[in-house]
């Protein structure tokens, strides 16, 4: 071994006591540094570090479809889409028929099989004139009554239903408004050639409920005469004209 600057040797006579203490002190370093525990390069980074758990919870749940009938309406047995049964034997309507309402309706009478009469208060057509039909054919084959109230109102398709009654009473006060159908073509029954198929649908369901064929066709005649975006309002007295009201 070289040394770089001799001023670190005193004299020769102390020269090899100080390299012997000197390999002392040098081999106790080197065993300190053997034996001693290693710590980590980045103590303060460990010192720091954490864990971190992270728990999930998975919930289940069922989904239930709710009952057609809902029983907490006021001063009722239950609702049915636009039925409201009010006694065992009577049921008001009030509202709109669409392709849900027969199959409602069935439910309603699998549960007030009692129902005898329907009271029409606000009625005012259908958006499935196919359903509307079926739901006529059903109040006729249940044997039900209808009656339409003081200040009630049947409209479009309602007459329908109004005439698929065992017996169809009306108030004098009560009014009906009828006017042209229209098809998903946005045709209406003035766009057809008489001798067309599609207007015996009508006239065969009016000859159905009971309306004599004269009749029928004079009726239907009446309500196509006023366009589908127009309405002719009739009263009571009207509909008797043409006996369809007892």
């Amino acid at each position: 071994m070289a040394w770089g600057n001799d001023s670190d040797i005193v004299d020769d006579g102390n020269a090899s006591g100080s390299m012997s203490g000197g390999f002392f002190v040098a081999a106790f370093v080197l065993a300190t540094l053997l034996f001693s525990p290693v710590q980590p390069a980045n103590s303060a980074s460990s010192a720091s570090s954490y864990v971190v758990t992270e728990t999930v919870e998975t919930l289940e749940y069922d989904i239930f479809e709710s009952a057609a009938p809902t029983e907490s309406v006021q001063g009722s047995f239950g609702q049915y889409g636009p039925f409201r049964v009010i006694a065992p034997d009577v049921a008001v309507m009030t509202g709109t028929v669409d392709s849900y309402t027969p199959a409602i309706f069935r439910q309603m009478l699998d549960r007030y099989p009692g129902i005898r009469q329907i009271e029409m208060r606000d009625c005012d057509g259908s958006v499935d004139e196919e359903a509307n039909l079926a739901l006529a054919r059903m109040i006729r084959h249940a044997g039900i009554s209808t009656h339409v109230p003081a200040r009630g109102s049947v409209r479009s398709g309602a007459v329908e239903l109004f005439l698929a009654g065992v017996r169809r009473t009306a108030h004098p006060e009560a009014e009906f408004i009828v006017h042209s159908w229209m098809d998903e073509d946005g045709r209406e029954a003035s766009d057809y050639p008489d001798s067309d198929p599609v207007h015996a649908e009508y006239l065969d369901y009016y000859q159905e409920m009971g309306v004599s064929a004269p009749t029928a066709k004079a009726f239907y005649a009446l309500t196509n005469s006023v366009p589908f975006s127009g309405q002719l309002r009739l009263s009571r007295n009207d509909m008797a004209r043409f006996q369809l009201v007892h």
